[in-house]
């Protein structure tokens, strides 16, 4: 059975600066520090939530080659 996907929302501010402070304005993959985007941990189509800790950062080029699949790196430290 498929998991029902979550509704996608804004993220607002206050949570961006959060998730990047908590990260230190790093790409928890590459550690590069510029174009830091905030990707969900468990993609909201396999079922993630919109929740802080299903957060974090990551740059453009990581957060595009990571799509909607899961990364087994952050599968071990986030679930």
């Amino acid at each position: 059975m498929k998991p029902q996907k979550t509704q996608r929302i804004r993220i607002p501010a206050a949570a961006r600066t959060y998730v990047f402070e908590r990260d230190h304005y790093k790409c928890q993959k590459c550690n590069a520090a510029k174009n830091l985007t905030i990707d969900h941990i468990i993609p909201l189509a396999l079922g993630g939530s919109n929740d802080l800790s299903n957060f974090h950062t990551l740059c453009q080029s990581c957060n595009s080659s990571k799509g909607k699949r899961l990364d087994a790196a952050f599968q071990r430290r986030f679930l």
